[in-house]
């Protein structure tokens, strides 16, 4: 048994499909295939159960899986440890981050973290379904780290490190009837159409509380997945919106910033990290450069 065997083996079983598994190993699928072929026969079963939606585990595989994992986390941890002495990080480092940071300058702090460890490839995504995304993947083993935001408690499974904090502001036309307040309640929100993000996204699940605590309706006429969208849409009179504060800036003539007085708007932005592995070295360099821009 190849470690690549588990290697391939534990992409198809999390991707549940050949062809994102070979997408993500960047090979061809039919290498997948042969692969887990040859697995399967070495090991005298069947490891996965092929349908014409998805592919699934079998017991043998679901069996493996986990024991699969553990091998290869060994054989990272011991590449790393022969790179520490070899006086460099090495490998592949899967980052997640969401598209609306705004308060950490994330190009320039990846861009430090290239310099320091030039042998390690940063691979960046992002989440059609925002920090919960992110959350999810990082659980089902897709990603290494994940830059997050979002309010409450700690997702179970998951360490966050705590980076900084925004509030959510109240954006207006400038010719909108609120824009000559400086505060507003949100009662007085009621009825309003909201430019907003998609369910799943920090910036609505913070909206979305802050509403229900009040019990008042919280209508989402236009989703977005930018700040820069947002305002627009804002600025053209289709809408209002909760954005942070720190992303909308100075200069902003044609809309107006109102801060709600009277709602729990703040939203947190960290480094997520499982809790249930040991991250490697890259991702332990990682989090400790993140303390030192962040916290340090």
């Amino acid at each position: 048994m190849e470690l690549r065997q588990l290697e391939y083996f534990v992409a198809v079983a999390e991707e549940a499909n050949f062809t994102r598994a070979a997408v993500r190993l960047h090979v061809v699928q039919s290498a997948v295939s042969t692969t887990i072929k040859n697995l399967e026969r070495e090991l005298r079963t069947p490891l996965l159960e092929r349908t014409p939606k998805r592919v699934l585990l079998t017991d043998a595989g679901a069996a493996l899986l986990p024991r699969a994992h553990a091998a290869l986390d060994a054989a990272r941890e011991a590449a790393d440890a022969v790179g520490e002495i070899r006086g460099g990080l090495r490998g592949t480092l899967r980052l997640g981050a969401i598209t609306t940071v705004g308060l950490i300058d994330l190009p320039v702090f990846l861009g430090e973290y290239h310099r320091r460890h030039p042998g390690v490839f940063l691979q960046t995504s992002a989440a059609p379904s925002g920090s919960q995304g992110l959350i999810e993947a990082l659980l089902e083993r897709r990603l290494d780290l994940a830059f997050v935001s979002g309010p409450g408690p700690r997702p179970t499974g998951i360490t966050l490190t705590a980076l900084a904090t925004s509030v959510l502001d109240l954006v207006v036309p400038a010719a909108h009837p609120l824009a000559k307040r400086r505060t507003v309640s949100i009662t007085e929100l009621a009825g309003l159409d909201f430019v907003d993000f998609p369910a799943g996204y920090s910036n609505r699940t913070v909206a979305d509380r802050a509403f229900a605590a009040a019990s008042v309706p919280h209508r989402v006429a236009i989703e977005i997945t930018d700040l820069t969208t947002g305002v627009a849409y804002v600025r053209n009179g289709l809408g209002v919106a909760l954005l942070p504060r720190v992303a909308l800036g100075q200069g902003q003539d044609d809309v107006a910033t109102l801060t709600v007085d009277d709602a729990d708007l703040e939203c947190q932005f960290s480094l997520a990290a499982p809790s249930e592995r040991t991250p490697g070295a890259a991702a332990r360099a990682m989090i400790a450069m993140a303390h030192e821009f962040w916290q340090g």
